[in-house]
């Protein structure tokens, strides 16, 4: 696609808005509502979009990895997040990490996550972590970008393509998320796991016994 971001049509966000700063800011400014929970949410939060990829493409999986530091990533092997040209020849990631997902945050009936909380997007992962780095491959091409408290501190920063799609998603929540209840155990995130009939997950806890 080489047309002007305007013309694009918003389906879960919106292309002409990469950064909503008040979105990010209110998410902040309150952690125990939009993480309720702690850690957890966060990870369903991710989860819940390899489950949506998995559904579309009659199967998937990902795997949790629990990292000795304190952070989290998912790894899915999906397409990989949508990604575009401009008219201008620029490439244009689908804004999931620093915009609303249109079709869940400040939703009413938006859908509830396996710890019956509802679901917002990916933004709140990224304002509700220190530091967030999304790892992105699809057909024809591969990269990473690094964001924190939200916000992208690195452009997209082209990585080798080894043939595979999939996106991977590594936070560190910030401390007041870490500090609301302990991170969920492996066998604790296998049992929400299950309510997505379409994903296989597997949780590698990486944390010293």
């Amino acid at each position: 696609m080489d047309t002007s971001r305007a013309s694009w049509r918003n389906t879960t966000h919106d292309w002409a808005r990469e950064v909503d700063f008040d979105h990010l800011a209110r998410i902040r400014q309150d952690p125990a509502a939009f993480a309720p929970g702690g850690v957890r949410h966060l990870i369903l939060e991710v989860v819940a979009y390899a489950a949506d990829e998995a559904e579309s493409n009659g199967g998937g999986r990902c795997t949790v990895t629990l990292h000795p530091d304190g952070s989290v990533s998912v790894a899915d092997a999906g397409r990989g997040t949508d990604t575009r040209l401009d008219e201008h020849g620029q490439i244009v990631k689908k804004p999931i990490m620093a915009s609303k997902d249109l079709r869940f945050f400040d939703h009413p009936d938006a859908q509830l996550l396996p710890d019956d909380q509802p679901r917002r997007g990916m933004s709140v992962v990224a304002a509700l972590s220190e530091w967030l780095v999304h790892t992105n491959r699809r057909r024809g091409g591969a990269w990473t970008q690094r964001y924190e408290y939200g916000v992208p501190v690195t452009d997209l920063a082209p990585i080798t393509d080894d043939g595979t799609t999939g996106t991977t998603v590594h936070f560190h929540p910030i401390e007041p998320v870490r500090a609301a209840s302990a991170t969920p155990t492996r066998d604790e995130l296998l049992r929400c796991a299950a309510s997505w009939p379409h994903v296989s997950v597997e949780v590698d806890d990486r944390r010293p016994r």
